[in-house]
């Protein structure tokens, strides 16, 4: 077993395209028409060991998506290296694609108007895997992620969060040790993103399989990966355990207050902003650049009665959001 699932160093990728230029003739800007370069990957480099679950986000536009293509062969770099499980993904194409499982959100890889069974047959011939093994893994992770029954149904007539469990399943059947995620929460409840997202996780930790990620929801980074690489305008901005991005970028804390008696609390205090204040309970945020949460609590506890204090990050929803506005003003 490799030690690094993927490695990548100094990776660029420009793309050029023609721009009408007002002041040529129309017949120059036909056969001779104006380039323009846009750099969408802008030399990036990063390594993932063997078995992590990594959150590769940022804004739209940002080049995650063409990172990932990269990845995976479909899209040729500008320039820089890329190995994942240690081969070339333009010149290894075919074996690469052979260890690797990819899911798109909002692209189906499953045969539309046959059902899932069908599919997942066709793909164990296209990854050219053993009957006997095929059986085996074809029934776990009918199990696992709880197919059973919708096997005979046609893809078409499936939910979103059905067809999503069926997609990764798909992915796995190979078994390959590494599988990239491209937002395979979209469009979910609640509860089909708890379900996937714990399916994952189970996964991870029985088979060390690599789980490469990307996502605009928060809860999937929370919930599934260690460590978050946060990029924008093509260049990685941080990269960090993903609890340690929420405990250096956290400086404001939820405190809600119950108190034994009626007491309305007086909140006018800078560093404060007041989410819910009544007789009995207190709800604020407290800016702790500006008051310490410890200070507020004193003031507090030395003048009433209080019967419970709960206190709280912010979601990481929101820290994310504070970090891409403050990359992108």
């Amino acid at each position: 077993m490799i030690d690094n699932a993927i490695v990548v160093e100094n990776l660029t990728k420009k793309f050029s395209f023609s721009v009408k230029d007002p002041k040529k003739h129309f017949l120059a800007n036909l056969f001779s028409p104006t380039t323009k370069s846009v750099t969408a990957v802008d030399d990036i480099s990063f390594v993932v060991p063997a078995g992590e679950t990594i959150a590769f986000i940022g804004p739209n536009g940002a080049g995650k998506s063409t990172t990932i293509k990269m990845l995976t062969g479909i899209l040729c770099p500008t320039s820089g290296m890329v190995k994942v499980l240690g081969l070339d993904p333009q010149g290894d194409r075919k074996q690469l694609a052979l260890n690797i499982g990819t899911v798109f959100g909002q692209r189906s890889q499953l045969l539309f108007n046959l059902p899932i069974i069908d599919s997942f047959n066709l793909f164990a011939k296209v990854y050219e895997v053993d009957d006997k093994k095929y059986r085996v893994q074809k029934n776990t992770l009918i199990e696992l992620f709880d197919l059973a029954d919708i096997l005979d149904q046609p893809v078409r007539k499936l939910s979103l969060g059905q067809r999503m469990r069926a997609e990764i399943a798909a992915a796995l059947l190979h078994e390959p040790p590494i599988i990239f995620l491209d937002e395979p929460t979209i469009g979910l409840d609640v509860v089909a993103k708890r379900k996937l997202r714990e399916t994952l996780n189970s996964i991870n930790e029985e088979h060390k399989t690599t789980i490469f990620l990307t996502s605009h929801d928060a809860g999937d980074i929370e919930s599934i990966c260690t460590r978050t690489i946060i990029v924008n305008h093509g260049k990685i901005i941080i990269d960090l355990k993903t609890a340690d991005l929420k405990k250096q970028y956290l400086n404001k804390k939820m405190i809600t207050i119950l108190f034994a008696d009626n007491t309305l609390l007086d909140l006018s205090r800078e560093g404060i902003t007041i989410e819910k204040n009544k007789k009995g309970e207190a709800i604020f945020t407290v800016d702790t650049t500006v008051v310490s949460i410890e200070d507020i609590l004193k003031d507090i506890l030395h003048n009433r009665n209080i019967e419970d204090v709960t206190i709280e990050d912010p979601p990481l929803e929101e820290i994310i959001g504070r970090i891409y506005e403050k990359e992108t003003y």
